[in-house]
């Protein structure tokens, strides 16, 4: 079941798309209302960024009749931001008919690589518990 837009986390932490095909999403992110104690992005806002692109792209890649699901995720952060806006870009790493594999990059405004990360995604016939 699909649940309003005022319940999911992308409209919460302000990500909004930029670019999307099954071979490059683009989303950005501000920083602000996203920060850790120490006035850093924090490192779960990465995390939330990186996994909505490389999910949007593995859906894309799955087609209108399939579901893309998170397997796993990993994240380096490489610097700090403490304010503007982060963009993430999802490339395919591995498309398949049963997993597809994304590296995602996020930068500052500056164009600094601020985080690394990966994400794979298992693609269903049917949303989880239907």
């Amino acid at each position: 079941m699909l649940r309003a837009a005022d319940e999911q986390l992308t409209e919460r932490m302000g990500i909004e798309l930029v670019e999307w095909s099954p071979d490059r999403v683009i989303g950005r992110m501000p920083v602000a209302g996203n920060r850790q104690p120490y006035g850093l992005l924090h490192g779960g806002a990465n995390a939330a960024l990186a996994e909505t692109v490389g999910s949007i792209a593995a859906a894309l890649h799955a087609g209108a009749s399939r579901v893309a699901v998170g397997l796993e995720l990993s994240c380096t952060h490489h610097r700090a931001v403490t304010e503007g806006v982060v963009t993430g870009v999802a490339t395919p790493l591995h498309q398949g008919r049963s997993t597809a594999t994304y590296d995602i990059t996020i930068t500052d405004e500056q164009g600094r690589r601020t985080c690394s990360a990966r994400l794979t995604c298992a693609l269903r016939d049917q949303p989880p518990g239907q």
